[in-house]
């Protein structure tokens, strides 16, 4: 493992997804799924998500239609609290929810609906 790259990828995915989520993700993580953790930090929040070629913003949007299209709906709401912390507002993750509808089907964009409205809740709670 690439010690820079975990480095610079646990400090992209602390400040999308949270730190004490991250930080109790990778301190629960045991032998079996610790390479895992390793793999996604370094990878995805380290190679991917600090490429220059577009903003954190742009990045949760596109994660947010992807992840509604695959029915993920863990990572959604993952997903659309790391969005809000990048600065998309409801009215854009709604519109990404509409957008998904037609590509991805009605029953797909009515759970990320639903799911986003219990992260909206729970932020909205703090």
């Amino acid at each position: 493992m690439d010690k820079e790259m975990f480095e610079k990828g646990l400090k992209m995915r602390r400040a999308v997804l949270g730190a004490e989520y991250v930080d109790k993700s990778i301190a629960s993580a045991d032998d079996f799924n610790m390479p895992m953790q390793e793999l996604v930090t370094s990878y995805c929040w380290g190679e991917i998500w600090n490429r220059p070629g577009l903003p954190p913003k742009t990045r949760s949007l596109l994660n947010l239609a992807m992840l509604t299209a695959l029915n993920r709906p863990h990572e959604l709401k993952l997903h659309v609290r790391g969005a809000l912390n990048n600065g998309v507002t409801r009215e854009e993750i709604m519109e990404v929810f509409l957008q998904t509808a037609i590509y991805c089907g009605v029953p797909a964009a009515i759970d990320a609906f639903r799911n986003a409205r219990e992260v909206f809740a729970e932020v909205d709670k703090k």
